[in-house]
């Protein structure tokens, strides 16, 4: 992962702050998220409904992109004192097995009267660039 400008340890976060990350939905990230949540759609597991649906193969759950910013949250930044206030994502493309992914987030809000800090966020498809989700996260130091 790489990181960049992000200084929530030090509360001199700024707006305009960013940072960046890759993940890859592996096979592991994909039968462990269906295995914990038990969630078989088809669209999900069966590439023939998926092909019939008009996707190239099954569709990867949405949420295994909330995991991936629960992952930044509680495990990539400096402090570990967080919690999420709230997040919001849109899903613009389908996201595949194996498929890289680019997350970049940026500081839209800074609150140090109340100990909060709202980013922004995209998950690009890493090797068109293509935007595949995006939304907002907001997290309050405890």
């Amino acid at each position: 992962m790489r990181w960049r400008n992000l200084k929530i340890a030090s509360k001199k976060v700024k707006k305009g702050d960013t940072f960046s990350a890759e993940f890859c939905i592996t096979d592991a990230i994909y039968t462990g998220f269906i295995e914990l949540f038990r969630d078989k759609n088809p669209l999900h597991t069966d590439a023939r409904f998926a092909r019939s649906k008009g996707f190239a193969e099954e569709v990867m759950h949405g949420n295994i992109l909330g995991g991936f910013l629960s992952y930044f949250i509680g495990e990539c930044l400096p402090q570990k004192n967080v919690i999420i206030h709230s997040q919001e994502i849109k899903y613009i493309k389908p996201v595949f097995k194996n498929q890289e992914l680019d997350l970049t987030a940026e500081v839209i809000g800074a609150y140090p009267s109340v100990n909060a800090i709202e980013f922004k966020f995209y998950f690009n498809e890493k090797r068109t660039q293509t935007q595949v989700a995006k939304g907002k996260i907001q997290i309050g130091i405890i």
